[in-house]
């Protein structure tokens, strides 16, 4: 068996795949943020278990090593990945916020209701 950078490739997209599924069976990963990854491993899975796709796409952006088109494209995922998921931590961190002072001045309210 001849292991080139498409089977080790479709190997990692196979083991990830399982890997994204074991977590949400596990309720170890929400089921909202696993589609991404499950879309992502289906998609690396066939570029990879097609390499006339890579290498057409290959030609076209002129990248003179065809595998590496499979880098680039999980790069993009995980940069793109990565800005929604600081969108998100700074919506939480807003809310967070919000709370917090809410939280306080129900505290202040309820101090001064037992003060009086």
């Amino acid at each position: 068996m001849v292991i080139n950078v498409y089977s080790l490739s479709i190997m990692f997209s196979v083991f990830f795949l399982l890997l994204v599924i074991e977590l949400v069976r596990k309720n170890k990963l929400q089921e909202r943020y696993c589609l991404l990854w499950i879309l992502m491993s289906i998609i690396l899975l066939v570029l990879s278990s097609t390499p006339v796709i890579i290498e057409t796409v290959s030609a076209w952006l002129d990248i003179k090593n065809p595998p590496s088109l499979l880098f680039l494209f999980g790069l993009g995922y995980l940069i793109l990945y990565n800005l929604a998921t600081t969108v998100t931590v700074s919506k939480q961190s807003e809310r967070i916020t919000r709370l917090t002072q809410e939280i306080a001045l129900l505290r202040q309210k309820i101090t001064d209701m037992n003060s009086k």
